[in-house]
């Protein structure tokens, strides 16, 4: 078999290459360019300068092309070489990531890929020689053949992208006449179905690879030179860009003082700026924190958080809560002698009294329906030991204490009186609506609750037993049996009147005063 390329020529060649590099890096490589299957490969590695590298590839170059070693396992020579390829295209790619921002990488990244792909090329031609010469690949052969030969087809692809310029070079290029029969002997290959072995075959394989692989060469020697042309264009515009930078730099000098007075004119503009800025920013958290204000009366703190956060509160369910209600007695009488502003002025003021009272109890205010009272207490937020109860019966004898203080418009003798109906048990709670959204609660305790209150009487707190078992628990509180009575949709319920506690409740010094124009509380507290 002949030989197409002078081995000679070719170290010449990579001698000189290695010589021309203007930049080294120590690189890994086979410590010993041995033949012996034996060789520990953890033991093969070593970092070598220029001088060392030079030294090992004409001791390995020297192993080659002894007559002992022409027949040995050639998988040896081609992982030598290619350590020592991969070494130098780490080297390049270093380079590349420290070069400029300029469209030069692409032809850099384009080379490199080009190397690789022929040296890819080149390993997988010779199991393909391997193929024709024994009849079949057999094991890691033919794994090694499809590896090689798919990276040498990926990376030639990969340059031709980075470089656009290189394929109807290498359209050209293949118009070989033995590319057609290359592409037949690859399918042949990548088939592995077992032939005859013909030297003849293999001969002409290895001829076509190595014609096609001079080809690929040539455009590596055309990218080359692109690449040099294109160094070359960046350093003249590198050049003019310094001449043009040292004009710019003498004209700055000049309009210097100009722009120092622009700056400092800017300066104080922005200062100013930012001023406002900050003044209206605090402006804004002060806005915020009337909206957050606003919508933790609407809503429970921690579900108001949850829903600012999330957009959706899901509902829960709560195994003890109790829940209060009130309405004013005779409001419908009252409500037909006074104007619409006077019965709104009169339930506002009532109700922020209510309101400021129920802030010293751990109670959540659900909602107020005309005269219509409603607070909570077990929820959102539990409590333990069934504290919601004593909570809410507190309250409530708080509220029917302070309600005493209030006079009938338009009947200034006549006092306030309010009805009063408690009750403790399962609750389910959530958020309902988009546009005003409202924690609202449901369940059967909620509808006992009500009918608590609509069949009390004035000035006077009516509980059901569940509520008078654990108000006996706490202890503290004094109750007073009220019998039997028909509740609608419950049927006969014992009922009870809470009367007083032990402990005081809060004494008003001062009458409370019916101010129609009074400020919401929580602007009070902001």
């Amino acid at each position: 078999m002949s030989t197409i390329t002078n081995l000679t020529n070719r170290f010449e060649v990579t001698n000189e290459a290695i010589n021309n590099m203007t930049t080294w890096t120590e690189i890994i490589i086979p410590a010993s360019p041995s033949f012996d299957n034996d060789t520990d490969e953890d033991e093969s590695q070593v970092m070598l300068n220029r001088t060392s590298f030079i030294a090992r590839l004409n001791d390995f170059r020297t192993q080659v092309t002894s007559e002992q070693n022409r027949e040995n396992n050639i998988s040896h020579a081609i992982l030598w070489y290619m350590a020592v390829n991969n070494a130098m295209l780490d080297h390049l790619t270093k380079q590349i990531k420290e070069s400029d921002k300029s469209g030069i990488w692409r032809y850099l990244i384009g080379f490199k890929n080009l190397i690789r792909s022929i040296e890819n090329i080149g390993i997988s031609a010779v199991y393909g020689i391997n193929f024709f010469s024994r009849g079949q690949l057999v094991g890691e052969n033919y794994v090694n053949y499809i590896k090689y030969d798919a990276l040498g087809k990926d990376l030639l692809n990969s340059s031709l992208n980075y470089v656009p310029y290189l394929k109807s070079q290498y359209k050209n290029l293949t118009n070989f006449k033995e590319y057609g029969s290359i592409k037949n002997m690859s399918k042949r290959i990548t088939h592995n179905n077992k032939i005859s072995p013909d030297n003849n075959a293999a001969v002409n394989y290895y001829r076509s690879m190595t014609e096609y692989i001079e080809q690929l060469r040539t455009l590596h020697s055309s990218l080359r030179r692109k690449i040099k042309d294109e160094v070359k264009q960046l350093l003249k515009e590198a050049s003019d860009d310094e001449a043009i930078g040292i004009a710019i730099l003498v004209t700055v000098i000049i309009v210097s003082p100009i722009i120092i007075i622009l700056v400092r004119n800017a300066v104080a503009t922005i200062q100013l700026y930012s001023i406002n800025l900050a003044e209206k920013a605090k402006e804004l958290r002060l806005e915020q924190k009337k909206s957050d204000a606003i919508l933790f009366q609407m809503l429970p703190t921690s579900v108001a958080i949850k829903l600012k956060q999330t957009r959706q509160v899901p509902a829960e369910y709560f195994d003890s809560v109790t829940i209060y209600f009130s309405d004013i007695v005779g409001f419908t009488e009252i409500a037909s002698i006074c104007s619409p502003l006077e019965v709104c002025s009169f339930l506002n003021s009532i109700y922020k009294v209510f309101d400021e009272r129920i802030a010293n109890y751990q109670v959540y205010k659900v909602e107020t329906i005309g005269d219509a009272y409603m607070v909570a207490s077990g929820l959102p937020e539990r409590c333990v030991d069934n504290k919601h109860v004593s909570e809410i019966a507190t309250m409530a004898l708080d509220l029917l204490h302070a309600s005493t203080y209030f006079k009938i418009p338009h009947s200034t003798h006549e006092k306030l009186e309010i009805r009063i109906g408690i009750h403790t048990g399962p609750c389910g709670a959530g958020i309902v609506g988009t546009k005003m959204p409202r924690y609202c609660l449901f369940g059967d305790t909620v509808n006992v609750a009500s009918r608590m209150e609509s069949t009390g009487e004035a000035s006077k707190i009516h509980i059901t037993s569940e509520v008078n078992d654990e108000l006996a628990i706490i202890g503290g509180f004094k109750t007073e049996l009220r019998g039997l009575i028909d509740v609608k949709g419950k049927g006969l319920m014992k009922t009870y009147w809470l009367t007083c506690r032990d402990a005081p409740i809060i004494n008003y010094k001062e009458e409370i005063a019916w101010f129609a124009d009074m400020q919401p509380v929580f602007l009070n507290k902001i």
